[in-house]
């Protein structure tokens, strides 16, 4: 029996009240070492970033991830515990929004993709933060993404740098009526949630998940160096 694409989306929560929300199957609000089941959004951007992916995959089913408390900031223990949740949970893409540029946690997080890449599924993340290759996100089997004020939604482009492919993608999420957009909450992280958006409208979740099952997924979009306009 088919079932929808799971997405864990691993930030501050969400306000399911929001009327840009939908398809939210659950969630959880992890601190370190435990649960709690209340994913209630304080801060904004996750709800904007699931109003965002719901806008353009909204046969996805969504998971709230809530790593964020009161900022935007939280531990290397709290994110991998967050990505082991959406392991055990069966999440299919696990959106990632956030990356530290700290190569002491590359063993930790090189360990956490490989129990993502043997259960079939994938990380979308930020590739570069502020100019420095990232974590997750520049390492090989993740779906890297960097940010391209220049895309229009649903536009997405290609780049390799080091022999790594990664792509790059609009960096604004669902406008609101009557608010310029560069006063919207804007950045890397909704360029990641645009691409994990894209891919989960060619998830298979029966199929294993790499960056090469992504980029496969992608290809329609794929010609030369850059990826085709496409919109969902």
């Amino acid at each position: 029996m088919s079932r929808r694409v799971r997405i864990g989306i691993i930030d501050s929560g969400v306000n399911v009240a929001h009327p840009h929300i939908g398809n939210i199957g659950g969630g959880v609000n992890i601190s370190p070492g435990a649960h709690d089941p209340s994913y209630v959004d304080h801060l904004g951007h996750g709800t904007a970033i699931a109003a965002l992916i719901h806008a353009r995959a909204p046969q996805a089913e969504l998971f709230a991830v809530k790593i964020f408390q009161n900022a935007l900031a939280t531990n290397l223990a709290t994110v991998l515990f967050a990505i082991d949740w959406c392991l055990d949970n069966e999440m299919d893409l696990i959106n990632l929004s956030l990356g530290t540029t700290n190569r002491e946690h590359q063993p930790a997080f090189e360990a956490a993709i490989a129990r993502v890449r043997a259960t079939g599924k994938a990380i979308v993340s930020a590739f570069e933060m502020n100019g420095t290759p990232a974590l997750p996100g520049s390492l090989p089997d993740v779906v890297g993404v960097l940010a391209d004020s220049s895309k229009a939604p649903g536009e997405y482009g290609v780049e390799v740098r080091d022999g790594k492919k990664f792509f790059t993608a609009c960096p604004f999420p669902r406008e609101i009526p009557g608010v310029p957009r560069e006063r919207n909450l804007h950045g890397v992280s909704f360029a990641v949630a645009h691409v994990t958006a894209a891919l989960a409208c060619f998830w298979n979740p029966s199929s294993i998940a790499s960056q090469q099952a992504a980029e496969i997924a992608l290809a329609p979009f794929l010609s030369g160096d850059s990826l085709q306009t496409k919109t969902y």
